[in-house]
């Protein structure tokens, strides 16, 4: 095994137990099987969910066994992971529904041929009483209240449901089950994966090793005092870029990602070598490069990875035209109620979704940043009469425009 090979698997990782065993592993020349387990409580799957994907890839390409474990009866459970309240349980066609298209969408990453899938349902389903008890046996709760989010609830007096103590028990159940040489997560889930570490040799199986890597950050991602803040990215923030989402839409969101942070994508999405992206960086900080063109190429990357080069120029351009000053044809239509006689214009820019809050929406106004029919609006507030069968046309941003056409119905 070279130092390259380790190298290029060790990029973008956070944690590693251990270094020398993955080493030892590496150089035997076996082919480890490699898993990772992803619980479907949402249908879809966003670029944070990828540079996870990323890393199993890379080991495919190695010729390693990669195990796509579909979390489908600890899904049920709940990953109470950086909860500081009990997650809502799911029902087992709930986490179906959304399993239906987690293996589909997995593959716009994964070698189709060289994945195997499995469900955590074959073996959690049938395991019996006794065998849960010596389960639980295996574990102490002074180990389980070593976790942050267990810690905090229970020094806070918030419930701690003795389910979610099985959370951590099962997902490391799973690599007891599979045999596996190293398991894969972001770095949310360090415990889970070293209770999985520290299990397997009490079921008499070698332990694995244990790779995290990090969470990708939204797209209203800042940097703040040199670092990227902000929520990880997720559906339920409205951050996400989707792999399943349409070209335009795709590289739209990309080119609005705060110049700063682009950096942080560049190194955990883009197939380029960090040493590029480095040089590239300090091009721009010595004023040699435009920071506009590196969004354009890294976005030009990623919508040909889940589309195709075609569709990703088509809307590069498409996305040109509308910062030369055009509108583009296709602008998103939304349905106003007309009962009221009027709404504040911020309630129906985040109805549409321009901004994600009213309050937002209010500030945009404030700031100059919305035009209503081509007149830039300056006032503090502003009404919109709702007059059956009026449209209107709005936009948001100067830089990065976002339009949309709002029909009174």
């Amino acid at each position: 095994m070279s130092s390259d090979v380790l190298s290029e698997l060790c990029r973008g990782v956070v944690d590693l137990h251990v270094k020398a065993e993955l080493e030892e592993r590496l150089a035997s020349g076996k082919r480890l099987r490699i898993k990772a387990g992803f619980d479907p409580t949402r249908p879809d799957l966003h670029l944070g969910h990828t540079v996870l994907m990323q890393k199993m890839r890379q080991f495919q390409e190695l010729g390693h066994e990669v195990v796509f474990l579909v979390g489908d009866f600890t899904a049920m459970v709940g990953d109470p992971t950086g909860k500081s309240d009990s997650r809502p349980r799911l029902t087992r066609e709930e986490v179906r529904a959304a399993a239906a298209t987690y293996t589909e969408q997995a593959f716009k990453v994964l070698d189709r041929e060289k994945t195997v899938v499995r469900y955590n349902s074959e073996w959690l389903d049938g395991l019996k009483p006794s065998e849960m008890v010596e389960l639980c046996a295996k574990y102490t709760v002074a180990r389980m209240l070593e976790r942050d989010d267990f810690s905090k609830r229970y020094a806070d007096g918030r419930p701690i449901h003795v389910h979610e103590f099985l959370y951590p028990l099962l997902q490391a159940y799973d690599s007891v089950a599979l045999e596996c040489d190293v398991e894969l997560g972001g770095t949310d889930q360090l415990f889970n994966l070293l209770v999985g570490r520290d299990l397997m040799p009490r079921y008499g199986k070698r332990s694995q090793v244990v790779m995290t890597t990090p969470i990708l950050e939204g797209t209203d991602a800042r940097v703040e005092g040199g670092k990227v803040t902000g929520a990880k990215m997720s559906k339920s923030a409205n951050n996400f870029v989707g792999i399943s989402e349409p070209p335009f839409e795709m590289l739209q969101k990309l080119m609005l990602v705060d110049d700063g942070v682009i950096w942080r994508y560049l190194e955990l999405l883009s197939a380029r070598s960090l040493e590029e992206i480095r040089a590239e960086r300090e091009d721009v900080k010595a004023g040699r490069a435009d920071v506009l063109k590196i969004k354009e190429a890294f976005a030009l990357e990623i919508v040909t990875r889940f589309h195709d080069r075609a569709a990703a120029e088509a809307a590069l351009e498409r996305r040109r035209g509308v910062s030369a000053g055009g509108v583009p044809e296709d602008v998103p239509v939304h349905e106003l109620s007309a009962e009221g006689g009027s709404i504040p214009l911020s309630r129906a820019l985040a109805t549409a979704g321009l901004v994600k809050s009213g309050s937002e929406g209010v500030r945009m106004i404030q700031q100059g940043a919305v035009h209503l029919d081509g007149r830039k609006l300056d006032k503090e507030e502003a009404q919109l009469k709702l007059e059956a069968g009026k449209t209107y046309l709005v936009r948001v941003g100067s830089k990065n425009k976002l339009f949309a056409r709002l029909t009174v119905q």
